[in-house]
């Protein structure tokens, strides 16, 4: 019940408390008609957040310097200040030098994966997707996937920069697809790493500093700039079991248009246990935080 106050304060009437009950009517107006939309499956969700990480770059254009400017960069100055010493000339050591440079600078932007999902986890960002009704790991998958264009952008820059310079690949246009293909194919797998990482570590620059402290010995200790037989032997038993040396092995011997069967197998069985580890790892961190 509640009163009804005049003028000088004196209480005139009561009148009965009534409370608001909607029509059905009113809450059909108010609510969407129809049937709830079905729930996306893992592939559609994946592809989703994959277009999302793509728009991100759409925004901040500047993400595409680590895969324009940084590949063109490394390839002009290890082909102008090694060719002359280790091949007698560029255009020579270029033949060998492009599959390994282009390997080089797509292993080391794979790590990107790692700070750009560290930054979202800081912002909150992945908070919010675990609260949505999809497939749990969508969100990193959809990530990986939106890094596959700038792995494929970088390789193809580097294969452009290549031929202008006098490169010529033996097994031809199929053949540099095919390289390609490979590379990426290991930097999807090699991705997952950096997603462990994102998840343990504080900062994206712990993600970025410890990034770099297992690329850097990867990518020089391997066969990537000179013939490991001319390594001593203590240097050579790490080069022979590096991934970065089966995977320059598998891009030249495909792009040189005679594969090399061994070291592809070896780098596939590599890939996949790499997928296997950290992507189990990954899921474990990112559905315990």
């Amino acid at each position: 019940m509640s009163e009804r106050s005049g003028g000088d304060g004196m209480s005139t009437a009561t009148v009965p408390a009534v409370d608001y009950v909607p029509s059905a009517e009113v809450l059909g107006t108010v609510l969407a008609p129809g049937n709830r939309p079905p729930r996306p499956n893992a592939l559609s969700a994946s592809l989703t957040f994959g277009w999302r990480a793509m728009l991100k770059i759409k925004h901040v254009p500047e993400q595409l310097f680590d895969v324009t400017a940084f590949p063109i960069i490394m390839t002009l100055m290890f082909t102008y200040l090694f060719g002359g010493a280790l091949a007698g000339s560029p255009r020579e050591y270029l033949q060998y030098l492009l599959p390994g440079i282009m390997v080089t600078s797509v292993v080391m932007i794979t790590m990107y994966t790692g700070v750009g999902l560290n930054t979202d986890i800081e912002k909150g960002v992945f908070d919010r997707f675990r609260t949505l009704p999809v497939w749990r790991p969508s969100a990193l998958v959809g990530m990986i996937f939106g890094d596959l264009l700038r792995y494929v952008l970088a390789a193809l820059v580097i294969l452009t920069v290549g031929l202008v310079l006098g490169f010529r690949p033996g097994g031809g246009v199929l053949g540099a697809l095919g390289g390609i293909a490979l590379l990426v194919l290991f930097s999807f797998a090699f991705s997952w790493v950096w997603t462990w990482f994102g998840l343990i570590l504080r900062s994206e620059k712990s993600v970025m500093g410890v990034s770099m402290l297992v690329l850097f010995p990867l990518t020089f200790l391997s066969n990537v700039f000179v013939d490991p037989t001319t390594m001593p032997g203590w240097l050579q038993a790490f080069v022979d079991v590096n991934p970065i040396t089966h995977l320059v092995a598998g891009v030249r011997s495909i792009m040189a248009g005679d594969p090399d069967v061994g070291a592809v197998t070896i780098l596939l069985l590599e890939s996949l246990a790499s997928v296997l580890i950290f992507g189990y790892l990954t899921m474990r961190r990112y559905n315990r935080r």
